[in-house]
């Protein structure tokens, strides 16, 4: 192929394979869409609702979180969380639950890292204390905490939050609570955790037995020994 050059020559440059590929990626990384807050909304998301029902409400509450999605279709494809709703029928918490979900909702359309939000909900504690979740004996500071863990659960279903617990370590922890429930025949009726068990400082549940000479927790593994 020849090119005809009708202009004075005042420099060159050596593109290498590897540079060139280089510089084709960074050009379609800039044409990756991000979460940000000029994404407009489409007409229909997809959501999950999740229900809680605290024992210090008369009421259940509904906690459903819309996703988008990024990048359809293409290896950049991504879900984001896009708005946040709380519909109960008690109204002592109308106003909070309400400026919550405005609040948490601008969060996710502002894009960038949102998962800041899980361990801030979950580090507020209610004055008058917190309870244990019916059915599972996991403590809650607060609703709001709860609610922390609702987005917390979700971000990990959608993958923009990942499990700590690896694979060996959560096999490791089934076992260790398989021989606690053979040798502890007392359990309480609703908790998987032996009946002895205390708090957990870390995951706030009352699964931390002594084990192997040391403090372990049968639920996040966290373990401290001395």
């Amino acid at each position: 192929m020849t090119i005809n050059i009708d202009k004075k020559i005042i420099g060159y440059k050596v593109v290498s394979q590897e540079k060139e590929i280089q510089e084709n990626e960074t050009q379609d990384e800039t044409l990756v869409q991000k979460m940000n807050e000029n994404v407009s909304r489409p007409e229909a998301l997809m959501g999950t609702t999740y229900k809680i029902k605290p024992p210090v409400s008369d009421h259940a509450f509904y906690i459903t979180i819309n996703d988008v999605l990024l990048n359809e279709g293409t290896e950049y494809e991504q879900i984001h969380p896009y708005e946040l709703f709380i519909n109960s029928k008690s109204m002592d918490h109308y106003a909070w639950v309400v400026a919550m979900t405005r609040v948490i909702s601008a969060v996710f359309r502002k894009g960038g890292d949102a998962t800041f939000l899980v361990e801030e909900l979950k580090a507020v504690f209610d004055p008058k204390g917190g309870y244990f979740k019916p059915g599972t004996g996991q403590y809650m500071p607060s609703i709001v905490a709860e609610i922390g863990f609702i987005i917390e659960t979700h971000m990990k279903r959608i993958g923009m939050l990942k499990d700590e617990t690896d694979v060996h370590q959560q096999r490791y922890l089934a076992e260790k609570k398989a021989q606690m429930a053979a040798n502890n025949t007392e359990q309480t009726t609703s908790s998987d955790f032996p009946k002895n068990a205390v708090m957990c400082s870390k995951c706030h549940q009352k699964s931390v037995i002594t084990m192997d000479g040391c403090l372990t927790c049968l639920n996040c593994g966290d373990s401290k020994c001395g």
